[in-house]
C-alpha cells in the first residue's frame, strides 16, 4: 500500500512566498555601524614654505603630460605593463573584488533546484494493519536554503566592510602605480647622471694620459723631473679609479631600472643630457587637498570605513538572528503523477536564534572590532602626516637644490678659471706643477658636483609630483606598451 503526501492549494503557497518577501523587504533597514567621521587633520593648515600658486595641480596632470621625454614615457609604459609588483597588486584587487562578491551574495536568498525519491518499508509489527508497509515518494521543486533576514544589519555591515576593503585595495593599486612611475623616473635620471659623470671621467682620463705622455718625453730629454711625472701618474690613476667606480655604479643602476621595467633596457640611441630635460611647474595647494589627491590616504580612509562596518556587524551579533528555509514544488507517490493536478507541495520553516551564553565571545569580538577601528584611525592619521612630510620635503628640496645648483655652477666656473691660470703660471715658471695638479683635481670634482646637483633638482620635481598624488584624478592614458627592449 502506497501513501500519498498531503497537498495544499496554490493560494496558500503564494501567501507563504508573499510573507517571505515581505519579511525580506524589512531586512537591511537598520545598521549598527558607527557613523563615519573623518578624523581631524593632524597637520598644519599650510605648508612651512609658501606653496607656489603657478602651474597645474599634480592630481589632474597625467604622467604623460608631466614626463614629456619620449624615452621616459616608453620606460614608464613598459613598466606599467610588465612590473611584477604592480601585477601582484592588480591581482590583489581582483581578489578583494571576488571576496566582496562572495559577501554580497549573503544579502540574497540561495535558491536551488532539487529532485529526489524516497522508498521505505515499515515492518508488520510496527504497522496497525499487521502487514508490512511499502511506500514511495517522488519530489521535484525549488528549495530556499537558510537565508538570514538582516533585521539588525549584520550581513549588510559585513558586505560594506568587504566593499571598503575592495576600494582600499584598488586605491592601493593606484598608489603603487604612482610609486612605480616615480621610481622609473628617478632610476632613469640616476642612470643619465652616471652617464654624464662617466663621460667627464673619460675626458679627464684621456687628457691626463696625454699629459703623462708629454711628461714622459720631457723626462726622457731631461726637461722635467721624475717627481712631476709621478704627480701626473697619480692624477691619472685617480681619474681611472673614479671611472671604474662610475662604471660599476652605472651597471648596477641599469640592472635596477631593468627590474622596475620588467625587461632589458638598452642604452639610448642618442644621449640626452640632464640640462635638456624639463618638467612643468606644479601647484602645491593646501594640505587638506591631499585627502582627495593621494591614493594612499584614500586607501587608509577606506580601511577605516571597513573597520567601522565590522563594528556594526559585531554589535548586530548580540541580537536575535532570523532565518528562512523553505521549498516549493510537487510530490507524488508515483513518478508518473509527479506533475499531475493537486501534486503541489511546499514547506516554510522560519527560525530564530538568540545567543544566551558564549563565554564572552561576542563581547570580545566587539572589543576586537573597536580596537581595529582605533588602529585604522591611527594608520589614517599617520598616512596623512607622512603625505604632509613628503610634500614639505619636496618643497624644501626644490627651493634649496635650485640654490645649490647655482652655487655648484659658480664653483665650476671658478675652478675652470683657476685651472687655466695655474697652467699659465706653470708654463711661465711662476708656479710648481703641484698647483696645476690641485687645480685639475678640484675642477673634476666641481664638474661632477654640477651633474649631481642637476639630477637632484630634477629628482625633487619628480618627488613633488608623486607627493602631491600626481595623476590620481587624471583620465588614465591608454597606450600600447612597447615590446622588447627600450630604445
Amino acid at each position: 500500500m502506497d501513501r500519498h503526501p498531503h497537498h495544499t492549494s496554490h493560494p496558500t503557497a503564494r501567501r507563504a512566498v508573499t510573507l517571505a518577501a515581505a519579511i525580506g523587504a524589512l531586512a537591511g533597514c537598520a545598521s549598527m555601524a558607527p557613523p563615519h567621521e573623518t578624523p581631524a587633520l593632524p597637520v598644519p593648515a599650510h605648508y612651512a614654505l609658501p606653496a607656489p600658486d603657478e602651474g597645474t595641480p599634480a592630481a589632474t596632470t597625467g604622467w604623460r603630460d608631466y614626463f614629456t621625454d619620449p624615452r621616459l614615457q616608453t620606460l614608464m609604459a613598459q613598466a606599467l605593463a610588465n612590473n611584477r609588483d604592480l601585477r601582484a597588486t592588480a591581482l590583489r584587487v581582483q581578489e578583494a573584488r571576488a571576496a566582496h562578491g562572495i559577501q554580497r551574495a549573503d544579502l540574497l536568498p540561495t535558491l536551488g533546484a532539487q529532485a529526489g525519491m524516497d522508498r521505505s518499508r515499515v515492518p508488520a509489527d510496527l504497522n496497525l494493519t499487521g502487514q508490512p508497509l511499502l511506500s514511495s515518494q517522488y519530489q521535484a521543486g525549488l528549495g530556499l536554503a537558510s537565508w538570514e533576514i538582516d533585521f539588525w544589519g549584520r550581513v549588510r555591515s559585513l558586505n560594506d566592510a568587504a566593499l571598503q576593503n575592495y576600494l582600499a585595495t584598488d586605491a592601493a593599486r593606484h598608489a603603487v602605480t604612482l610609486g612605480l612611475i616615480a621610481q622609473v623616473a628617478q632610476s632613469e635620471l640616476a642612470l643619465r647622471e652616471l652617464d654624464e659623470r662617466l663621460e667627464l671621467a673619460h675626458q679627464a682620463i684621456a687628457s691626463r694620459q696625454e699629459s703623462l705622455r708629454i711628461f714622459q718625453r720631457r723626462v726622457d730629454v731631461g726637461s722635467a723631473s721624475r717627481l712631476n711625472l709621478t704627480q701626473v701618474q697619480t692624477l691619472l690613476t685617480q681619474a681611472q679609479a673614479l671611472g671604474a667606480q662610475l662604471e660599476q655604479a652605472r651597471a648596477q643602476q641599469a640592472n635596477a631600472l631593468a627590474l622596475l621595467v620588467g625587461a632589458p633596457v638598452a642604452p639610448p640611441a642618442v644621449a640626452v643630457r640632464l640640462d635638456s630635460l624639463s618638467m612643468p611647474p606644479l601647484r602645491a595647494g593646501l594640505p587638506s587637498d591631499l585627502l582627495a589627491q593621494r591614493p594612499d590616504i584614500m586607501a587608509a580612509e577606506h580601511q577605516l570605513r571597513a573597520a567601522q562596518a565590522q563594528i556594526g556587524a559585531a554589535r548586530a551579533a548580540f541580537f536575535p538572528r532570523v532565518a528562512l528555509t523553505g521549498s516549493l514544488g510537487t510530490a507524488s507517490a508515483e513518478l508518473g503523477g509527479l506533475f499531475d493536478s493537486g501534486s503541489q507541495a511546499w514547506t516554510f520553516s522560519p527560525s530564530i536564534s538568540l545567543p544566551l551564553f558564549n563565554g564572552g565571545r561576542l563581547r570580545n569580538n566587539l572589543n576586537l572590532a573597536e580596537v581595529r577601528r582605533d588602529i585604522a584611525v591611527a594608520n589614517y592619521e599617520k598616512t596623512v602626516q607622512g603625505a604632509f612630510r613628503d610634500v614639505s620635503d619636496a618643497l624644501v628640496a626644490r627651493q634649496a637644490l635650485a640654490r645649490q645648483l647655482a652655487i655648484a655652477q659658480d664653483a665650476r666656473a671658478a675652478q675652470s678659471e683657476r685651472a687655466r691660470l695655474s697652467q699659465l703660471r706653470y708654463d711661465h715658471g711662476a708656479a710648481a706643477f703641484l698647483e696645476v695638479l690641485d687645480a685639475q683635481r678640484d675642477l673634476l670634482v666641481a664638474e661632477q658636483q654640477v651633474v649631481q646637483m642637476r639630477r637632484a633638482v630634477l629628482s625633487s620635481q619628480v618627488g613633488l609630483y608623486a607627493a602631491l598624488g600626481g595623476g590620481a584624478l587624471a583620465a588614465p592614458a591608454t597606450a600600447t606598451p612597447p615590446t622588447g627592449s627600450v630604445p
